[in-house]
């Protein structure tokens, strides 16, 4: 038995279900935070009063992807370290006291401030709920976990993009980020009261007692590692540095750095699509509420695109999967440059989220699975933290892109990088390594 999963019997898979329902919740919220900026976008740009323009929007979008990549940078380790309940309760507190600066915020300058704030907040919360997920998962279901865990992410497009048809026009953009401080009272009591601490974590952190008490509590068995003789440095608190120079060792580096590559590609994709998508399809001749409207049947293909790849995943490999997905997403978006009848419009859009969202989250599921329990959560953390750079400059290209008039040209730019990020993961698979 893996040292990382609880046994796939009826109490096990009932503590799986408290885990990911939690982690649903936050993550959901995540989703809304992240995207609320590109749904509200074209208000923003409408507002005479803030003066933005679109070069600028691109910079404001590159400012949370920012905080989003030293968050994450910086809540992998810390996780191994500190655990991963803890940081969960800090990275949704943090995003969600940042979007009422965004609500409350004078001039462009705070509004920028606050949405890196709220990317640190964002960038720790994601590789960490993915770690917590990955380790209660029952055996053999944890490509399908992280899927089931990452819908959230697209259920909060959805709702962003719904705020932004719904609440926009009648009472300001503003008002779409004062909804965004809801986790703060409704997520954050309910993961500090139920969500688990993980039990391989207690474990490798020598709190052993701890983790047989909330195994009690919840009539599961403690991993195997429990049972086996263990020796005080393996006991011992993760080295801060060492998790993270276990990924080079012993010929890992190839991968690694495909890893984190590909992450980078899917991340351009998944943060450059999501805020410049509603603008980009206006510019092609759809009127705003059309434009609005693929933003929400993106994210419902991401949604049916999570729970597909990850069963998929689990039966075939993630790292396979996350390819194919890059590949289809590359033909996806293509096609989204050429003006079509809006009825195939919306099926091409749709096509086009199943395979986005859920090529990069394939991505962290084959870095979850190839990863131990002491440098999990590192892993994980620095692959979504590196992959950040191409958040940071997906949503500022396409910014440029809009401003120059040019913004047909996202759509080749976009395809460009997915067939890039397909070759990465093609050629993950190909590396060998001594471990």
């Amino acid at each position: 038995m893996s040292p990382t999963t609880v046994p796939a019997g009826t109490r096990g898979i009932r503590l799986a279900a408290v885990v990911v329902g939690l982690c649903w919740m936050v993550v959901l919220f995540d989703g809304l935070d992240l995207f609320i900026y590109g749904a509200v976008l074209p208000g923003m740009l409408d507002d005479p009063d803030l003066g933005l323009t679109p070069g600028r929007a691109g910079d404001l979008g590159s400012y949370a992807t920012f905080g989003m990549l030293l968050g994450a940078l910086s809540a992998g380790t810390l996780t191994d370290r500190a655990g991963r309940k803890k940081v969960i309760i800090g990275c949704t507190v943090v995003f969600s006291l940042a979007s009422a600066l965004c609500a409350a915020a004078p001039t462009l300058e705070v509004f920028g401030l606050a949405r890196f704030i709220a990317g640190l907040g964002l960038g720790g919360l994601l590789p960490t709920t993915i770690t917590l997920v990955a380790e209660y998962a029952p055996r053999g279901r944890s490509n399908l976990m992280i899927g089931l865990l990452m819908t959230a992410h697209q259920a909060g497009g959805i709702l962003a993009a719904c705020l932004g048809l719904w609440v926009v026009e009648p009472f300001g953009w503003r008002s779409a980020f004062w909804i965004g401080v809801a986790p703060l009272v409704i997520a954050v009591p309910l993961v500090a009261k139920f969500l688990p601490e993980s039990l391989g974590f207690l474990i490798v952190r020598g709190r052993t007692d701890e983790a047989r008490r909330l195994a009690r509590h919840y009539e599961v068995e403690l991993p195997a590692t429990t049972h086996a003789s263990t020796t005080h440095a393996s006991m011992a608190p993760p080295d801060r540095w060492g998790a993270l120079a276990a990924l080079f060792r012993d010929g890992r580096w190839q991968r690694t750095v495909l890893f984190w590559c590909a992450s980078f590609g899917g991340l351009l994709l998944v943060y450059g699509v999501s805020t410049w998508l509603p603008t980009m399809m206006r510019g092609q001749g759809y009127e705003l509420g059309s434009a609005l409207s693929f933003l929400i049947v993106v994210n419902l293909g991401g949604i049916v695109g999570m729970l597909l790849a990850g069963r998929t995943a689990d039966r075939f490999g993630a790292a396979r999967v996350a390819a194919i997905w890059f590949g289809c997403t590359a033909l996806g978006i293509y096609l989204l440059g050429v003006h079509m009848p809006l009825a195939l419009t919306y099926a091409v859009v749709f096509l086009t989220g199943l395979w986005l969202f859920s090529a990069q989250t394939m991505v962290y599921a084959t870095v979850a699975g190839r990863s131990t329990t002491e440098n999990r959560a590192t892993a994980i953390g620095w692959t979504s933290g590196m992959g950040r750079f191409g958040a940071v400059f997906g949503p500022w290209l396409g910014g440029r892109l809009v401003d120059g008039d040019v913004e047909g040209w996202g759509f080749t730019v976009f395809a460009v990088t997915a067939l890039c990020a397909t070759v990465l993961m093609v050629m993950s698979g190909l590396v060998r390594t001594d471990a």
